[in-house]
């Protein structure tokens, strides 16, 4: 077996598997007709990350609540582009159905696979690698496409973030510094940046025209959020234009409550003793080959056998 880096792997697995559906042809069925695309590709994505990081641990995130109604009383707007009705008025998810059918078997192999899936009542998978990454001090890569896990990065603690929007062979990964240079502020600061700009795949709206260079700018003059509104409140402050302070001015209690929605949690009760992913070791080999034959996996599974085992 290769030697590992020893980190903690904290996978966001819902970026994973949305990644992998509509980035793999659904042309890969099943032997029963079914698209599987999205199960293979998250096992090669896997794979692929165990192989060129070699991490001594990996810890598969889950969304237990993809649309906390805590965040979205702070923030109406919070994700209602991707609601669906139910039929009965309860919110959820826009998920493909083809999709949809296939999270069950993906969490089915991955637990086969032994790596933990966690997910907190209440809390996204956000929440859950943010709590995680809080309470370790070996080293942790947060694996995701979410830029506001990069609020997440320490270099203190040996927090990176392996940023995969590029696809995996892109992969970035990023520290401090590395954070600074894409993005122009401190991680610590991150999260009043992207209050300031907005995001509209969350649907938190920014302040109109506040874009991500001038809020980095802003950042970097005044230091925090609360001292950006603090000086557009006083109209003796300088380091504002006339129209930055009246705009900043009336955005305020949005920013406020953006900047809360934007934060993870770090203290997510119930993890406690639900962790353990060991690289190799814990894989259920009967039950794995069981849902390869069953779901059609081929190459796909060998390919994750080997980097577990490599």
């Amino acid at each position: 077996m290769s030697e590992t880096r020893g980190d903690r792997m904290l996978v966001d697995t819902s970026y994973l598997y949305f990644r992998a559906f509509h980035g793999v042809p659904d042309s890969i069925r099943t032997p029963d007709g079914h698209p599987v695309n999205a199960v293979r590709g998250v096992l090669d994505l896997l794979a692929n990350l165990i192989t060129d990081l070699a991490p001594g641990e990996v810890i598969c995130c889950w969304d237990e609540d993809w649309r906390p109604q805590w965040r979205v009383d702070l923030l109406p707007s919070y994700k209602t582009h991707r609601v669906a009705s139910d039929g009965e008025g309860i919110a959820e998810e826009q998920v493909p159905d083809d999709l949809a059918r296939q999270i069950p078997w993906i969490r089915e192999a991955l637990e086969a696979l032994g790596f933990p899936v966690i997910g907190v009542p209440g809390l996204e998978a956000d929440d859950v690698i943010a709590s995680l990454a809080a309470h370790d001090d070996a080293g942790t890569l947060v694996v995701t496409g979410d830029r506001d896990l990069m609020q997440l990065v320490d270099d203190e603690r040996r927090v990176q973030v392996v940023w995969i929007a590029g696809g995996v062979k892109k992969k970035e990964i990023f520290d401090a510094a590395a954070v600074r240079a894409k993005h122009l502020v401190d991680p610590g600061q991150y999260v009043a940046l992207a209050a300031l700009r907005g995001d509209p795949s969350d649907g938190i709206a920014g302040v109109r025209g506040i874009g991500e260079k001038t809020a980095a700018q802003l950042l970097d003059r005044f230091g925090s959020l609360d001292a950006i509104l603090t000086a557009a409140a006083d109209p003796d402050a300088t380091g504002l234009t006339k129209s930055q302070r009246e705009r900043i001015k009336d955005a305020a209690d949005h920013l406020r409550a953006a900047e809360k929605v934007i934060t993870v949690v770090r203290d997510a009760k119930g993890l406690s003793g639900r962790t353990g992913g060991s690289r190799t070791g814990c894989v259920d080999h009967e039950a794995f080959e069981a849902l390869s034959r069953r779901l059609g996996l081929g190459k796909s599974a060998d390919r994750i056998l080997e980097a577990l085992h490599s």
